[in-house]
């Protein structure tokens, strides 16, 4: 990996992948060279970190349609204001989180999020760390065999009643989080979509096992023969050497690219607030 970067400065925070990006300011008007650097670490490191950052709704908006459309959460109801800014607020009151358990954000969809940007907005003093998998390492460590037999194969996944859900609802596990809502998805729009295990990254050709939580069962399998192989691909696709924790501040924004990541909220801040403004941006379908 080249680190000739001209205009930012571009540190990893594990051998696996996450970067912190520095001498930026996400509220300035950069020059598009800036943009360009930024977009090059991402793909580089799949997800970047910016600490110290203070940005309006608009700039948040502004920062996150330079990568594509936006994309609205079709489960949950994002700010009355700001529509596209889906606020993740955790407080004392809740019993869970939003967006703990391993997964690629919008991965049920046709098409899923290419990326996500979430800025902290409120932390709690110890806990609630994020978690970031690298799915090209995992595709790599993968025999010949496996990647052999994996190659074709496609994985159906559901917006609502899958597995890491225990098969409860969305409505059913929102319960245990009053500071959220959730809404029905638009009527026409498909929530249960097929895609395949090995995805192709459409910008840098490389292979990812492309897993995470929503998924319910292999295309032309049943559930029961389904999971063992899905279990065994969660698995290694979270060993520890794919992976890096991020820890956060107020001010700090992570930028991931979902095509070849996926992601865990820590839930282990019983009693304190945690308040997080979230963007996805669109993506494609995967091939």
């Amino acid at each position: 990996m080249r680190n000739d970067y001209q205009h930012i400065t571009v540190s990893p925070i594990s051998g696996a992948l996450g970067a912190e990006i520095g001498n930026v300011d996400l509220a300035a008007d950069n020059e598009e060279r800036v943009y360009d650097e930024i977009h090059r670490a991402l793909l580089e490191n799949l997800v970047i970190f910016f600490r110290d950052q203070k940005i309006s709704p608009e700039q948040h908006l502004s920062f996150a349609r330079r990568w594509g459309d936006l994309h609205q959460h079709p489960y949950m109801k994002g700010m009355d204001e700001y529509p596209d800014i889906l606020e993740i607020v955790k407080t004392p009151q809740d019993a869970k989180n939003f967006g703990g358990g391993w997964h690629s954000d919008q991965m049920f969809a046709e098409k899923p999020a290419m990326g996500t940007i979430l800025y902290a907005k409120q932390t709690p003093e110890t806990g609630g760390d994020t978690l970031f998998a690298n799915g090209y390492l995992a595709y790599d460590a993968l025999s010949d065999g496996m990647k052999e037999m994996l190659d074709d194969m496609k994985i159906v996944c559901s917006g609502d009643n899958f597995k890491s859900a225990g098969g409860k609802s969305r409505k059913e596990v929102a319960g245990q989080n009053k500071s959220m809502t959730v809404v029905d998805p638009p009527k026409d729009m498909k929530t249960v979509n097929t895609h395949p295990v090995i995805r192709t990254h459409p910008e840098t050709g490389r292979k990812a096992l492309y897993i995470g939580g929503h998924w319910r069962y292999f295309e032309n399998m049943t559930t029961a023969e389904s999971e063992p192989l899905i279990d065994f691909l969660q698995d290694h696709a979270t060993r520890p050497e794919f992976t890096c924790r991020f820890r956060w501040e107020p001010g700090s924004i992570a930028f991931w690219d979902n095509r070849c990541t996926q992601h865990n909220a820590i839930d282990d801040y019983p009693g304190q607030t945690r308040i997080m403004n979230r963007i996805t941006v669109a993506g494609d379908v995967p091939f």
